[in-house]
């Protein structure tokens, strides 16, 4: 059987499975009480804001615009651009705190529970028009997002 070669909706929802597990991971670490526990959930903590800022920035200037075009029924890019705004506020406020304010492992969870809610939206009813749109060409969209993210990563990188 051959295996399906890689469109952009699979490179996103690739992104959102290591975002999944990196909350995950943080969760464990609010659980541990070992010293270097504290230090860690602040990398993930960074790591995730990150990745889901690159994430929703590819989201915003590439997919959600050719998905715009492609599909009638555009209320489902609507709802997801404010879930986008809602998970970046929360993203610009952890960025303010301190990971010794209490605020802070709460803040991540809802996060979470936010990313969660919009990344099932876009797997069971984004994703699939996307792939049933005839005008959208999801192989080439995918190099596209792909160059799009390492370069917005490097930028990233190159300013911590």
């Amino acid at each position: 059987m051959a295996t399906r070669a890689k469109d952009a909706c699979d490179l996103l929802d690739a992104d959102h499975r290591a975002v999944k597990k990196m909350f995950k991971d943080y969760e464990e670490l609010t659980q541990s009480r070992a010293r270097s526990a504290a230090q860690k959930k602040l990398e993930l903590a960074r790591r995730i804001c990150l990745e889901l800022t690159v994430h929703a920035q590819i989201e915003e200037e590439i997919f959600y615009p050719a998905l715009r075009s492609a599909i009638k029924d555009t209320d489902l890019l609507d709802e997801a651009t404010v879930e986008h705004q809602s998970a970046k506020d929360l993203i610009a406020q952890l960025q303010e705190m301190s990971e010794t304010d209490p605020m802070f492992d709460a803040k991540v969870k809802v996060l979470g529970e936010y990313v969660d809610h919009h990344v099932k939206e876009e797997k069971n009813e984004i994703f699939p028009k996307a792939r049933s749109a005839r005008k959208l060409d999801l192989m080439a969209m995918r190099d596209e997002l792909e160059a799009r993210k390492e370069e917005l990563m490097g930028e990233h990188e190159a300013m911590a």
